[in-house]
């Protein structure tokens, strides 16, 4: 019997896993897929909210600007890629310029410090290279970027490392009453829990109603992307919004925290919550909207685009309450979702404290995790002493992004262990540079088979049925 069951392995869950790790609990956390991170989390904007977006008085208001003063130090605790630089609300007309007042004035109610509005000299001196249309725009000192899928590994790596579990490939089909707690079901398993926290991103609304809770309703947005090479990361510093509208704060473009740009997202409602599809007009509409934000964004440089699926809550803000005893929702966790990770959660330790967990301190609860790019960020003397050590780190498999072999062999033996190509890509950043994979994935196919005990063609990019090879082409018959 565990404590907690944490359903969802995104950024939500892995805060909240991480953040119970920390007390004497049997923790158990549970996602339907091959690998942490795997929806939302790993397809969205990667912005750290400053929090002058949402509706003061919300969750989504409190949560944020708790989650952004939080984010530094649990970044730098988990070994995570974090960098202040600022953000940008342009403007290009009077209509424009209210809306941009009223910002100012609702992140001033949530607590947003750094606030200020800039006049058309003001922005082209921080900017350079922002449109010569730009009129005004709000300026957020407090606005930083962060990877979120580096971070959701970190955050679930240091629970397990500090005794929680994680099954992947547990897809809940049923919950029910058991033994002063919940058994939870998949296809072939299942988990006995005291308490049970639904973080499941997109289908959360599905979980609930498993325990007879039907008041809210999700709905997937899609929301598409293009990444451009790191060549294009000193384009812009700080990341750049349009005004937004009520779907959303549209078209954005900002550097990643690994030197790319990124520009995105669309935002279109959907019904079917797998789709995840790019779209011709998707991308026609970034591009025009991108390059009405800055000057001469080279799209021809372009290495990757992407969608993901944001979790939309039918309330309007994030849903986090207990429907039932010994149940907690943490749902319609939209943007500013990965910003509020840290702070949601506290709420939900608060929640299940209030609902009769006890929580008592593990006197050796160890909040500090390596850092996944603590080789690459080395320097030459330090590399030289780990390659004398292990001469695995001397030799370069990714040749875009310098990932040597010695880094994907810890990945794969680190805590949560990846079994497929995505999975190593999310924590070592090979396969992601300019050539996607077209140098190093059959040498990595050979590491994670070799590690696992496997053939290569039992190999797959994410899980599931995403087989790359059937068998070898010269084999002697």
């Amino acid at each position: 019997m565990y404590d907690v069951a944490i359903i969802g392995a995104g950024v939500v869950g892995g805060m909240i896993a991480r953040t119970l790790a920390a007390y004497e609990l049997k923790i158990c956390i549970l996602e339907k897929e091959n690998d942490v991170a795997e929806g939302a989390t790993k397809a969205n904007s990667a912005i750290v909210h400053a929090g002058f977006d949402a509706k003061p008085g919300s969750l989504k208001a409190k949560l944020n600007v708790q989650g952004a003063k939080m984010m530094p130090k649990v970044c730098e605790e988990l070994g995570v890629k974090y960098k202040n630089n600022g953000s940008l609300v342009i403007g290009f007309h009077d209509e424009d310029k209210r809306t941009i007042e009223n910002l100012l004035e609702r992140g001033i109610q949530n607590g947003v410090d750094g606030l200020e509005i800039l006049d058309k000299d003001e922005l082209k001196a921080i900017e350079p290279n922002i449109s010569d249309n730009a009129t005004a725009a709000l300026y957020a000192k407090t606005g930083a970027i962060v990877c979120p899928y580096e971070l959701t590994v970190a955050a679930i790596g240091n629970a397990m490392d500090n005794g929680a579990d994680l099954r992947t490939g547990f897809k809940v089909c049923s919950i029910k009453a058991a033994d002063a707690g919940y058994e939870i079901c998949s296809e072939n398993d299942s988990i006995k829990a005291r308490f049970v926290v639904n973080a499941a991103g997109l289908y959360a609304d599905e979980i609930a109603e498993m325990v007879g809770d039907t008041s809210f309703k999700i709905t997937p947005r899609r929301g598409e992307y293009i990444l451009l090479d790191k060549e294009c990361g000193g384009l812009v510093s700080n990341t750049v919004f349009r005004t937004p509208s009520k779907m959303g704060k549209g078209i954005l473009v900002t550097p990643t925290v690994d030197g790319n740009l990124l520009t995105g997202p669309t935002s279109v409602d959907m019904d079917d919550k797998e789709d995840k599809s790019t779209t011709a007009e998707g991308f026609a509409r970034i591009i025009k909207e991108a390059c009405e934000n800055l000057n001469c964004i080279p799209f021809h440089k372009t290495i990757t685009s992407f969608c993901g699926l944001r979790a939309v809550g039918s309330t309007g803000d994030f849903i986090i309450h207990s429907p039932r005893s010994g149940f907690i929702n943490a749902a319609g966790i939209e943007s500013p979702g990965l910003t509020s990770s840290p702070a949601i959660g506290l709420m939900v330790r608060d929640l299940l404290m209030e609902g009769g967990l006890v929580l008592r301190e593990k006197g050796n609860f160890n909040p500090i995790r390596k850092p996944m790019h603590a080789f690459r960020e080395a320097s030459d003397e330090e590399k030289n002493t780990i390659i004398k050590k292990d001469a695995a780190y001397g030799r370069i498999l990714c040749r875009c992004e310098g990932v040597t072999e010695g880094e994907i062999l810890e990945a794969i033996r680190t805590n949560p262990r990846p079994s497929d190509l995505d999975g190593v890509k999310r924590r070592t950043r090979a396969q992601m540079g300019r050539c996607q994979g077209g140098f190093c994935m059959p040498l990595i196919m050979k590491l994670l088979a070799r590690e696992m005990g496997v053939p290569c063609e039992k190999i797959t990019k994410r899980g599931g049925n995403s087989f790359l090879i059937t068998g070898k082409t010269k084999e002697e018959i």
